[in-house]
């Protein structure tokens, strides 16, 4: 479950929904029947074990999400797949129908969806001959070699699958290195001379930066002093 904003609505739910179904509840505070829908969709959700994610929408304080949905009415809840809508419905429907709605979201896993919840390597690798462009098996293979510095072969996996945010994350590890540098501010300091005409110096920084992740307070900080050196 994610508190999606109108700057984190293309990550958590258009990028997300190429791994995995996510059903975005459309909400605000003053909206009596959305207290008692988000509940029950919470509920419901969280029983897929993962198959399917929610992401809640405050139109009040998103009303560029709202927008994009044509939304007249809330709650409105819309499933979104492969960044497209595929089911949507409006009003506090009682949890049955909730249930139908989320069970037509989450099929039954495949072959290749058990071996990869085992999570060992001969598990990943035979979901992956069952399955070449299995999205798990591929991202969560491609971690686990660029962990032991086994770079390309993590890169060529992931080459096999769309690009999201936990994509380039694994692939930015896999070209930094399974350990990355001793002091990732200082090289990041030292490439901020060189990113705007060297195209090796500016995919190290930025690697560098997903590597560091969203929730390091630097990420932001170096995000900024890159757009002042290129623009």
């Amino acid at each position: 479950m994610a508190d999606v904003t109108d700057a984190t609505f293309e990550r958590d739910v258009l990028e997300r929904s190429a791994t995995v179904p996510v059903v975005v509840d459309l909400w605000a505070a003053w909206c009596g029947p959305c207290r008692s829908l988000t509940p029950i969709l919470e509920k419901v959700i969280a029983e897929t074990g993962g198959a399917v994610e929610l992401a809640k929408v405050d139109i009040d304080a998103n009303p560029n999400v709202a927008a994009s949905f044509q939304v007249q009415s809330i709650p409105a809840v819309f499933a979104v797949k492969d960044g497209q809508v595929v089911d949507s419905f409006v009003g506090a429907v009682p949890e049955a129908s909730v249930r139908q709605f989320v069970a037509g979201l989450a099929p039954a896993p495949s072959e290749a969806d058990l071996l990869v919840e085992k999570g060992d390597e001969a598990s990943l690798r035979a979901a992956l001959a069952l399955d070449p462009a299995h999205h798990g098996a591929a991202v969560v293979l491609a971690e686990l070699l660029a962990g032991r510095g086994e770079g390309q072969e993590a890169l060529g996996l992931l080459a096999r699958v769309p690009e999201t945010a936990e994509v380039r994350r694994v692939a930015a590890l896999a070209r930094v290195g399974a350990t990355g540098p001793d002091d990732p501010a200082a090289e990041l300091d030292a490439l901020l001379d060189r990113v705007r005409g060297d195209d090796d110096a500016r995919r190290r920084f930025l690697d560098l930066l997903e590597v560091l992740g969203p929730d390091d307070p630097r990420t932001a900080q170096y995000r900024r002093a890159l757009t002042t050196r290129l623009f």
